[in-house]
């Protein structure tokens, strides 16, 4: 039986470390690195909110097992070279990693992709996922090359499902499990060079950063978009939402029903959306 691998863990949240962590011991193999993005862009300032998370990260870490915080690709390769890696498994990096990186341990990179690749290749599947109404979602590990979420896929599964009222934690309960099985099958085929698939050329689509044209309600659009588009801001957080002009007053919008509710109406290009919940916004914003 071949021994265990040293690995080196990329993610975003101390439960998403935890779940890579468990599934790659269990499959006895040695997680020995963690490295946080803090950054949407390397060389950028950390994102609102990341010290937070790496303090939450921090409590939750193992005995024995350092974390990086690397403010630049170069920076992260220089310090994952010291740890002789033989794999690192990425779930949550925003940043396209160079081949200095790809190359540096012994059996490549697992990247874990919330979709099922070729469909929403990019930095936010999920958020096209509701945003397009899909009423599910998949989880692909592939290896990772130098373009976004390209190469072969070691593992697949689908049918993870998207609630009308989804939040990162209620997703997380449904996505956990599948993630956890399908790296599971990845470990278990990364050492055979010729292991993989290559992703099909048909289904390809692209689910990058929401366009600044989305953070405000367009009432030619349908009111199941209309409605697609307030859950989507739901998911990123229960502050947020598109603005909207009613009656004169500029609001966020914060949820919105597709049949008759207490609120306030507004048309769409084919039926009327209730908004439940909303907030002015500020004349200077």
């Amino acid at each position: 039986m071949a021994s265990g691998m040293r690995i080196g863990l990329i993610s975003f949240g101390a439960a998403e470390f935890a779940a890579l962590h468990e599934t790659c011991a269990a499959a006895g193999h040695d997680p020995v690195v963690y490295a946080f993005s803090r950054s949407m862009r390397p060389r950028k300032p950390a994102d609102e909110g990341a010290a937070r998370v790496a303090g939450e990260i921090t409590a939750a870490l193992p005995a024995g097992v350092d974390l990086l915080l690397p403010g630049s690709s170069e920076g992260l390769g220089a310090s994952l070279r010291g740890y002789g890696l033989d794999l690192l498994v990425c779930y949550g990096f925003s940043w396209r990693l160079p081949r200095s990186v790809l190359q540096t341990p012994r059996y490549g990179v697992l990247n874990i992709h919330s979709s099922l690749l070729p469909k929403y290749r990019g930095p936010a599947p999920v958020l096209w996922a509701i945003r397009n109404g899909d009423a599910d979602l998949g989880v692909t590990v592939h290896r990772m090359d130098e373009d976004f979420d390209t190469g072969p896929v070691l593992a697949q599964q689908g049918g993870v499902p998207l609630p009308d009222d989804v939040t990162p934690r209620s997703l997380w309960t449904g996505l956990s499990p599948v993630l956890r099985e399908q790296l599971s099958i990845a470990l278990g085929r990364v050492r055979d060079p010729s292991a993989g698939e290559p992703q099909s050329v048909d289904g390809i689509s692209y689910a990058g950063l929401l366009e600044p044209e989305f953070f405000a309600v367009d009432t030619t659009m349908t009111a199941r978009q209309v409605h697609n588009q307030v859950r989507t801001f739901h998911f990123m957080g229960p502050s947020l939402g598109p603005t909207a002009t009613v009656n004169g007053h500029r609001l966020k919008v914060l949820r919105t029903s597709l049949t008759p509710a207490d609120g306030i109406r507004l048309d769409c290009a084919d039926a009327p959306v209730w908004i439940t919940a909303s907030a002015p916004v500020a004349a200077d914003d």
